[in-house]
């Protein structure tokens, strides 16, 4: 309630000061020379005026203009030298008056004095003014008090508040009310400090919810709500745990803290922790069930046994390992005492190592399992005390006699989650001038996985149990020399591995550039390449020992002379790495299986240029040419490896165009494709801003997109112009695209579009008649500056400051 009290005038309108009863909202004076009706000034209207206190025309037979009239009363508004100006108390005047019309000490007159007077006119201009000034004593202030309450606002100056006081805003404050009796006004006066405001609180916040949370006080111990629409701050940075100051506020009969804003962490400490630890035994644990009824959130008990022994309570967070206690327990641990209400609890709690000799229980070391058998009071070990085999420290060298296999999903059991151990391997050693051998399995490699023949370097591991040896920490020492090589093509180059394409052409193998016996730079793709095959961990096939080899893999290849043509239904597992097949697949095309009549015509053109009639003659003799034996299979599908591609860096994308022959590969004899060649010509169909449209067919767009940065030597491509590129595939959106453009030949040119017929005949419908035509009248001629037409002068720039 004292918030009220403490507002300054300022923050009142004016609206709301209450005005006399019979004050009126006009001037109280008249213009005279206005054209409208003369009205009669407000101070004839007022009911305290006197119209006979007034000279008429100059004479009322009242010496001095004065008369025995009606007082009034005003304050002072204005005071100078030798007059001043009287504000009306009764009516909407404003009075002038000379000072020496007051009586009294004109000394201690000032602004805002209350007087009483008397209203009389100027003899020369016949304006009313006031005479016969007497000030008016003080009224004296009622001795009630009145305790300020939150149901108005009042104003109040520094000089109404009694002492030094500095008041703000929510102290808590009695003063007297005062009324204006001239204006209305209510004001406090002689204000009194009772109470200052309530210094913030501090605390933190333990609880949030959907719009609202909840703060741990640090000055009691008690909890209060908050709206999150009172933090002042990123409320998303908020978070249980931060440590906030606010203010608390009675809303509905309830505190809530309001203006919360964050503190740096640390700052709200609630209880201080002893440095000494402090020894003691445990009389009560807290219940693993504990009761609905129970409040006590520090249901434990410690004796400790001080000159007066007493116990102290603990609660489930206090202990430091987090070990169940048992009565009886000799304990270690800190006191911690509250600051709010000086408790006192254990905490930091830690079981002693003499605590089973009094408990008389017994202690077994294991490893976490699943079991029946119910383990109590776990104490955790550092990582390897506890082991159920052991290792020798001496390496062994061996040789492999039999490989290691993994398990296949075939051998997992239908009831059982886990897999079964795959297949063990066998490695031969000497220990002592004694041959003899020990398994292994594929989890206990240490590195690419051995083959036969291979000499390995490994420990021995010794089950505690059973007693059973096996080899761990395998690591290879050398290959076998006389493992099996094989020969392939360098299909994919990536950053810093690439695959190889097996003789076969049916699969691609996979390398990594440090298995490479040479300079990776010097690797393209198509190179011949030899290597040995090696499994690594999850049973994957890699190649090792990749050397480059200037061996002949296919040199008994038949090529058949047609050129086909055919669209591309699967590109290289390398352009498309979602597919699991390796090759890609050709579809000739119906319409085109063989070259045309016409096509050979043209060739054998270009062969005798001298001799047209041989061409005619040739065209004429293959225009009905018998289709080759591959023509008449039933599949027309055919695959096709990175050895078929006539540019090896070409990437077919898939609906691609292409001409290729046929031929027979491989040691099973496959008919592929070769020599394969794409069609990417085509016309540009539009080009807009930055991109633009290519007429060629590719997946299931017609359309093929190209952006003007693709575009070579920087020409400005234009609709209808004839382009060479090549066709790139976005793995993330699946949809082609054209680079490195090309432009072959420039489109023809756009030809001006006739005018329409409906243009011509309204042209032909003009007539030079001066009548029906529109005239063109002059009403001035053009002249320049200096009367002449035209400009004739010479311009020039002008100087500042300069006149011409």
């Amino acid at each position: 309630m004292a918030n009220l009290c403490s507002m300054s005038s300022d923050t009142v309108p004016s609206s709301a000061l209450p005005l006399p009863s019979h004050s009126l909202p006009l001037s109280s004076t008249t213009s005279s020379w206005s054209k409208k009706p003369k009205r009669t000034p407000l101070y004839q209207r007022s009911m305290s005026f006197d119209p006979n206190l007034l000279h008429n025309n100059g004479h009322n037979g009242y010496p001095n203009g004065t008369s025995a009239a009606l007082r009034e009363t005003g304050i002072i508004e204005k005071l100078l030298a030798s007059y001043g100006f009287i504000q009306c108390s009764e009516r909407q005047a404003r009075l002038f008056f000379h000072c020496s019309q007051y009586n009294g000490n004109l000394q201690e007159l000032k602004v805002g004095d209350d007087v009483e007077f008397e209203v009389s006119s100027d003899r020369r201009t016949g304006k009313p003014i006031a005479v016969k000034l007497v000030k008016i004593k003080p009224e004296i202030l009622p001795e009630e008090r009145i305790t300020g309450q939150e149901v108005f606002y009042l104003t109040y100056t520094p000089d109404d508040v009694d002492g030094n006081s500095q008041l703000e805003t929510g102290d808590k404050i009695n003063f007297i009310i005062d009324t204006n009796k001239h204006t209305g006004a209510v004001s406090a006066r002689n204000i009194m400090l009772l109470k200052k405001k309530q210094m913030r609180c501090q605390g933190v916040v333990c609880a949030m919810k959907e719009a609202f949370g909840f703060i741990e006080r640090g000055d009691v111990v008690k909890e209060i709500f908050f709206h999150y629409s009172e933090f002042k701050g990123d409320l998303e940075a908020l978070q249980p745990g931060d440590d906030v100051e606010f203010t608390i506020k009675d809303r509905n009969g309830k505190e809530v803290a309001t203006d919360v804003r964050l503190l740096p962490q640390g700052t709200v400490i609630f209880e201080d922790i002893s440095i000494e630890y402090f020894e003691g035994t445990v009389t009560k644990v807290i219940p693993k069930m504990p009761n609905k009824n129970q409040n006590d959130p520090l249901p434990g008990r410690i004796k400790v046994d001080f000159v007066i022994p007493k116990e102290l309570p603990f609660g489930d967070k206090d202990t430091k390992s987090k070990v169940t206690l048992l009565e009886g327990d000799h304990v270690r641990f800190n006191i911690s005492t509250d600051r709010r209400d000086k408790l006192e609890r254990a905490t930091n709690i830690e079981v002693l190592s003499d605590s089973f000799h009094y408990t008389d229980e017994s202690r077994e070391m294991d490893m976490l399992s699943a079991q029946r058998n119910h383990a109590i009071r776990i104490k955790k070990l550092p990582k390897g005390t506890v082991s159920f085999q052991t290792q020798s420290d001496h390496c062994f060298v061996g040789t492999i006699e039999k490989e290691a296999t993994l398990s296949s999903p075939k051998d997992s059991s239908p009831n059982k989650g886990k897999e079964k151990d795959g297949e063990e391997g066998i490695i031969s050693y000497e220990d002592c001038g004694i041959k003899l051998t020990i398994p292994y399995h594929t989890k206990d490699l240490d590195g690419p996985a051995p083959e036969i023949g291979d000499k390995v370097e490994f420990s021995i591991c010794e089950v505690k149990r059973t007693g059973m040896q096996s080899a761990v920490s395998l690591k290879v020492m050398g290959r076998n020399s006389n493992a099996k090589r094989y020969l392939g093509y360098v299909a994919t180059l990536k950053d810093n591995f690439g695959f190889i394409e097996t003789a076969n052409h049916d699969k691609e193998i996979f390398f990594h550039y440090s298995e490479f016996c040479g300079d990776v730079d010097s690797l393209n793709l198509g190179d011949v390449v030899e290597y040995s095959l090696s499994k690594g961990k999850g049973n994957k096939v890699s190649a090792e020992r990749v050397n480059k080899t200037n061996a002949v893999i296919d040199s008994d290849n038949e090529i058949d002379d047609p050129v086909y043509w055919g669209k591309v239904i699967r590109p290289l597992r390398s352009v498309d790495p979602t597919q699991s097949e390796y090759q890609g697949l050709i579809e000739i095309t119906e319409e085109e299986k063989q070259k045309t009549s016409e096509e050979l015509s043209e060739e054998s053109l270009e062969a005798n240029p001298e001799n047209p009639e041989a061409a005619t003659d040739v065209g004429i003799e293959i225009a009905k040419p018998e289709p080759p034996p591959l023509v008449n299979m039933i599949s027309q599908v055919f695959p096709f490896g990175i050895v078929g591609m006539a540019n090896k860096s070409d990437c077919l994308q898939k609906g691609e165009t292409v001409k290729f022959q046929l031929g027979v590969f491989g040691q099973n004899k496959q008919t592929m494709a070769c020599n394969i060649e794409p069609l990417r010509r085509g016309t540009v169909e539009c080009v807009k801003d930055q991109f633009g449209f290519i007429n060629y067919e590719v997946g299931d767009s017609k359309k093929l997109f190209f952006h003007v940065k693709e575009v070579q030597d920087g020409i400005e491509l234009q609709a209808g112009d004839e382009v060479e590129f090549a066709v790139i595939l976005n793995q993330r959106t699946g949809k082609c695209s054209a680079c490195n453009v090309w432009r072959v030949c420039e489109g023809p040119k756009a030809v001006a579009a006739p005018r329409p017929d409906r243009l011509v005949n309204r042209l032909k419908s003009i007539t030079l008649d001066d009548a029906s035509a529109p005239r063109l009248m002059v009403l001035r001629q053009p002249k320049g500056p200096d009367n002449t037409n035209g400009f004739g002068i010479e311009r020039k720039i002008r100087q500042a400051g300069v006149i011409d």
